[in-house]
C-alpha cells in the first residue's frame, strides 16, 4: 500500500513538474514575441522619425505622377478623429497627392465630408467636379467620400438595372451578365467610381474593411496600422516604395 502511495505521489510530481515546465515555456514564448513586436515597432518609429527628418534623400525623391488616385480606408471608431484625418490629408497635399478616397464602412466621414473640406486651404468635392475637370491636370485636391453603403447599394441598383435591361431585351444566346456589362451599370447608378492605384488601410485589422471590391482590381494595399499611431515618415515610404514599383497589371 506504502509502495502504490509513493508511486503515485512521484507521479503526481512528475505531473506538476511538467506542467510548471511547459507553463514556462509558454511565457518564454509569449516573452520572446511580445520583445520581437517591440522592437520591430522601435525600428519602424526611428525609420520614421529618419524619413521625415530628411536624413534619407531618397525619399524626397517622389514621383507622384504615377500615383493618381488613393484611397484610404479609415476604421470607423477612429474617423471621429477630425484633426488627424486633416493632418493626414495636408500631409499628402504636401507630396502632391490630388485625386483621393476617403473610405469608413460606417460613413462617419460622410457626415463630416463638408468640414473636413473647409479645414483644407486647396480641396473640394470630386462629386462637383465635371468630366472636363476631371481630364485636365489637377489644379487642387479633390476628395471623395464613400461608405460601405455605398457598395450594397450600388450592387443593389445594378442588379435592378441589368435585370430590367435583360428582361426587356428577351432571351439571346450570348452571354449578358459580362464584366463589362456589370461595370457599366455601375457606372449608369453612379458607383462606378475611379479604381485606386494605391489604398492605405489605417486600421488595426488587416483587411479593406468592406471597400468596395470591384474598384480593387489591380489596387496595392498598405497596412499602415491604428490612426493614432499615423507618422509622415511611414506615409512617405509607403508611397515612395508604390512609385518605385513597376506596374505590369496581369500583363
Amino acid at each position: 500500500m506504502d509502495r502504490k502511495q509513493k508511486v503515485r505521489g512521484f507521479s503526481c510530481s512528475i505531473h506538476q513538474i511538467g506542467n510548471l515546465g511547459l507553463r514556462l515555456l509558454w511565457s518564454l514564448v509569449h516573452l520572446l514575441i511580445s520583445i520581437g513586436y517591440f522592437v520591430a515597432a522601435a525600428a519602424k518609429a526611428v525609420e520614421s522619425r529618419i524619413i521625415s527628418s530628411g536624413l534619407l534623400t531618397r525619399y524626397e525623391e517622389l514621383n507622384i505622377s504615377k500615383l493618381k488616385y488613393l484611397a484610404v480606408v479609415i476604421e470607423s471608431d477612429d474617423a471621429v478623429q477630425t484633426s488627424k484625418i486633416v493632418q493626414l490629408l495636408r500631409w499628402l497635399e504636401a507630396m502632391g497627392v490630388k485625386r483621393m478616397c476617403l473610405y469608413d464602412a460606417q460613413g462617419v466621414l460622410k457626415k463630416s465630408k463638408d468640414s473636413i473640406v473647409k479645414m483644407l486651404d486647396n480641396a473640394v468635392l470630386l462629386e462637383e467636379l465635371g468630366e472636363k475637370d476631371l481630364m485636365e491636370k489637377p489644379k487642387c485636391m479633390a476628395l471623395e467620400f464613400a461608405s460601405v453603403s455605398d457598395g450594397k447599394e450600388g450592387v443593389v441598383k445594378a442588379a435592378n438595372l441589368l435585370f430590367a435591361e435583360y428582361k426587356e431585351l428577351g432571351n439571346r444566346d450570348e452571354q449578358f451578365f459580362t464584366e463589362a456589362k456589370i461595370g457599366e451599370a455601375l457606372r449608369a447608378v453612379g458607383c462606378k467610381g475611379p479604381e485606386p492605384d494605391l489604398l492605405l488601410v489605417y486600421a488595426p485589422v488587416r483587411c479593406h474593411l468592406g471597400f468596395p471590391a470591384w474598384r480593387t482590381r489591380y489596387t496595392e494595399i498598405v497596412h499602415m496600422g491604428s490612426l493614432k499611431s499615423m507618422r509622415l515618415g511611414s506615409l512617405t515610404k509607403a508611397i515612395y516604395k508604390f512609385t518605385r514599383v513597376r506596374q505590369n497589371y496581369g500583363k
